[in-house]
């Protein structure tokens, strides 16, 4: 017996919820919280513990209270229940340091109706309060079966990773393990309280195993291996960093996060990796531009 295909729930989005900024939100870096955002996502490289220099994925860190609100603006709230993070781009200008006062905002450029749910991209913006980009960065949001009917609007830049790669040697291969308690110290360091990831009742109740790791904690573990193994353990070189979320990472779980090199030019070098956590690919289509 075959299971019967889950049918897609058919939902209007609402355009006028597009290229509407939403309200801005401030925040004062510290060195002990990125200090603290390293030591929560087991980096190695000492200038981030030290908390002199903010690692890649931190951030997250001052966008995290407006880069999901446009979502509000586009989809019924009664679909909440289904969204995941499907993806994240960051476009680096610099690198964040201790004393930034940060302003952020977002939007919702665009959305579009797939064959098992729909995506809405936002993109958010961090400047220091001279005004001057820090980093721009696309969140996709997934809604799981739901068909939002049509597309609309503006997709993130594209980061896919060539599938030929993976028969070729890596460029590196770094293991990486998640922490037992990783959850646990990753959620104040990141500001993410959701309990999916510290809660087992609630991660059972929703049908999960146990509690699970943060997405962009993964993602930081990735940064972390392409940094030391590509750049020197140097985040100024840093320009493009970029994933998608393709698998749920567990505590306990052993990664291996693998590099390749994939061109060269204007003075950037281009990088793809995935992570794995033995056949299973967790973070998919990484893309790195390092400045050379």
């Amino acid at each position: 017996m075959t299971a019967e295909p889950t049918v897609s729930r058919v939902v209007e989005f609402d355009n006028a919820g597009l290229e509407t900024w939403c309200d801005e939100e401030r925040f004062a870096v510290t060195a002990e919280r990125i200090a603290e955002y390293a030591a929560a996502t087991n980096d190695p490289i000492a200038a981030h513990r030290a908390g002199e220099v903010a690692s890649p994925v931190f951030g997250i860190v001052p966008v995290f209270e407006a880069m999901m609100m446009p979502v509000i603006d586009v989809a019924p709230m009664d679909i909440f229940g289904r969204v995941v993070h499907g993806e994240q781009d960051f476009h680096f200008h610099r690198a964040i340091r201790p004393g930034d006062r940060l302003v952020t905002r977002a939007k919702a450029v665009g959305y579009a109706s797939k064959s098992n749910g729909s995506t809405i991209t936002i993109l958010i913006e961090c400047r220091d309060e001279d005004g001057q980009l820090v980093n721009e960065q696309y969140l996709t949001a997934f809604f799981r079966n739901i068909d939002a009917g049509k597309t609309i609007g503006q997709a993130a830049p594209a980061h896919k990773l060539d599938e030929s790669l993976r028969a070729t040697e890596p460029f590196a291969v770094v293991a990486q393990h998640v922490d037992d308690d990783q959850t646990f110290r990753y959620a104040p360091a990141s500001g993410d309280p959701v309990p999916l990831h510290l809660d087992e009742q609630v991660a059972k109740d929703a049908g999960l195993p146990g509690i699970i790791a943060h997405g962009l904690c993964t993602m930081a573990f990735a940064s972390w291996a392409v940094l030391t193994e590509a750049a020197g353990s140097d985040v100024h070189r840093l320009r493009r960093f970029a994933v998608r979320f393709a698998k749920m990472v567990f505590p306990g779980d052993d990664l291996e996060t693998r590099i390749w090199k994939v061109g060269a030019g204007d003075g950037v070098t281009t990088y793809a990796f995935e992570t794995v956590r033995g056949t299973d690919v967790v973070l998919s289509d990484g893309l790195a531009e390092i400045a050379d």
